[in-house]
């Protein structure tokens, strides 16, 4: 089979996937809560390698005190990793913290930048976290948000035999439609979180097994019904 037709396969099998996790997860969206842009680019630096129920925990207090960029760009530096210690990494993450919103200030009249070559000059932000602020923050799928669980349902779901996240977006993208990009991620999130756990995925119960190299169960498409799963609540991501 040539390469073309092989990647014409996986871009078929990839819109189907996307279609069955829309219909199993039609609410799914964005789990941080935030009330503007700056405190959502805030949350999602805070979710790194922890969990967003946590990061939850922590910002009503964090926002309460410093509630926008002016305020966090000029908090007290100790008080500001006490507010965020138990996310972990707590010292790096309240420096950025404090320079990212410096930056916002100074150079983009306090609000939060919407292109992503601006975003990506701003401390402790990377194309993950611009991906997020972007399409949850403004309604812009400038590409495919990359955690851990869409780097590994990808792999197992046989779309991308990519380690990098980076090179795993760019393959994502040209399998998805743009206006699809963050469907895909938030809707991938919440299977990983629900059924294909990273140590032991439910493939009994999965509904996309019949399209998953990886599946450990062999379970035809004629004898599907579609079901919401129960959905957890966070986990790391």
């Amino acid at each position: 089979m040539s390469i073309s037709r092989k990647y014409a396969q996986k871009g078929q099998r990839a819109l189907e996937i996307l279609v069955r996790l829309k219909r199993l997860y039609p609410d799914a969206t964005c789990t941080l809560n935030y009330e503007t842009t700056v405190q959502l680019l805030v949350a999602t630096i805070l979710s790194a390698q922890c969990t967003d129920e946590r990061v939850n925990q922590v910002t009503p207090a964090l926002f309460a005190r410093f509630p926008d960029a002016p305020a966090l760009a000029n908090a007290d530096p100790e008080e500001l990793e006490t507010l965020v210690r138990s996310t972990g990494f707590y010292r790096n993450k309240a420096k950025n913290i404090r320079a990212a919103c410096q930056m916002i200030v100074d150079r983009f009249h306090g609000q939060v930048p919407k292109l992503m070559e601006d975003l990506l000059q701003l401390p402790g932000v990377a194309r993950k976290t611009a991906n997020v602020v972007l399409a949850h923050g403004y309604g812009i799928n400038m590409g495919v948000t990359v955690d851990t669980h869409v780097k590994r349902l990808s792999q197992r779901l046989g779309l991308t035999d990519k380690s990098d996240p980076l090179r795993i977006e760019q393959e994502l993208m040209h399998l998805v439609p743009q206006p699809d990009w963050e469907n895909w991620s938030i809707r991938l999130i919440y299977h990983g979180r629900a059924v294909c756990t990273a140590r032991n995925p439910a493939c009994d119960r999965c509904e996309l097994a019949d399209l998953c190299p990886a599946a450990t169960v062999d379970m035809p498409k004629a004898s599907r019904s579609y079901r919401r799963p129960q959905i957890p609540g966070p986990v790391q991501a």
